[in-house]
């Protein structure tokens, strides 16, 4: 039973969602045209609406049901863009609405607060412009059969209710398609603010994770990192690394060639190093020249690795604007997290390792 159920819907539906939303919603229209002519034939019955008449419309709206139905269910394999669809089943409604008020005599009024409703549901799938044009087809479809039936029936249809009817209808219509031109303005100033906010609040997220001037993480980023860590919590056997590194030098870059020229050697140093880290390696500015390095599941030997790899990498750095008159070196502090030792003193341990290598002349690593 299940299956066959699922059989039906998928048959019915489709499977493309977005097929299945536009399937479903004209599953639902049926359902109010359905109902829509079980109120005109009840009308019949106590003799105030035309049987002809409401025999007609009734094949009428039943085969365009169907025709629909079947454009919707094979819109994307026959290349329909969903705003032809929309057009077309707005007419298709307007049509079957004018055509209950031509037959259902003395309540025919009421079936004009339909065409209002048909205009407002255009206000989801269609742009301001061809709202408008359907409002003024309403329009003149209406005028064109309301004079139509003053010719034929003018007893039955006086020339002055159904001016009345006319001029309500019209100016109804007219305002809802200015209300809904002015909605669609403003959903789309909406959208662009939308969209303009979430582009600077993407910025702002680089901005609070991401250092600037290197494009490495910054030390907000990698402490929350570290704090994720440390409440993950440590596992037996795991192993962990920390790095910290330091430019040898760096102030008299910044003595000989200013800031900028600091600056210059801090985005090489940045860009060489990041190409020797490993997917789950973390590298951060720390500090000025400092640069702080996560190296996950790690023991020391292969972190000694990744040092050595990193150091060749920044040697290798060559500034054409710069006579730096020697190569561009880093002395570091490698250390192992020990259990779950807090990473603020597993930072410390590094640290004292990382001067202790500038101690011994710079431009190696020690490890702790």
């Amino acid at each position: 039973m299940r299956k066959l159920l699922h059989f039906l819907l998928h048959f019915l539906l489709g499977a493309e969602p977005r097929l299945q939303r536009l399937t479903a919603y004209w599953i639902a229209a049926g359902l109010c045209y359905l109902l829509s002519m079980v109120l005109l034939n009840a009308q019949v019955r106590i003799g105030t609406a035309s049987a002809e008449g409401a025999f007609v419309l009734t094949w009428f709206a039943a085969i365009g049901v169907l025709v629909f139905f079947i454009l919707v269910r094979g819109s994307t394999a026959l290349g329909i863009p969903p705003w032809q669809l929309a057009v077309s089943q707005a007419m298709f409604a307007i049509l079957c609405d004018i055509g209950a008020y031509a037959v259902m005599g003395p309540v025919r009024g009421a079936s004009l607060t339909v065409l209002l409703v048909i205009i407002v549901f255009c206000t989801f799938s269609l742009r301001p412009r061809a709202t408008l044009a359907l409002s003024a087809f309403a329009v003149a479809t209406l005028g064109l059969t309301m004079a139509w039936m003053v010719a034929h029936d003018p007893q039955r249809y006086p020339a002055k209710v159904e001016l009345v009817h006319f001029a309500i209808a019209s100016c109804s219509l007219l305002a809802v398609a200015i209300l809904i031109g002015e909605m669609s303005k403003m959903r789309s100033n909406m959208k662009r603010q939308r969209e303009e906010l979430m582009a600077a609040l993407g910025k702002i997220q680089i901005l609070a994770t991401v250092d600037e001037l290197t494009s490495l993480a910054n030390r907000r980023y990698m402490n929350e990192v570290l704090s994720a860590e440390e409440r993950r919590g440590h596992r037996p056997g795991e192993k962990m690394c920390i790095a910290l590194l330091d430019i040898d030098f760096f102030k008299s870059v910044n003595d000989h060639f200013g800031h900028a020229g600091g600056d210059t050697v801090l985005r090489n140093f940045a860009a060489a190093a990041r190409t020797q880290l490993r997917a789950a390696d973390v590298l951060a500015r720390w500090g000025g020249e400092e640069f702080l390095l996560l190296l996950p599941d790690t023991g020391l030997d292969e972190a000694e690795a990744v040092l050595a790899r990193m150091a060749d990498a920044v040697k290798a750095i060559r500034i054409p604007e710069f006579d730096l008159q020697r190569t561009i070196t880093f002395s570091a502090g490698l250390v192992e997290r020990k259990g779950g030792e807090p990473f603020a003193d597993t930072i410390s341990r590094a640290d004292r390792a990382m001067y202790k290598a500038k101690a011994a002349g710079r431009n190696k690593v020690v490890r702790a």
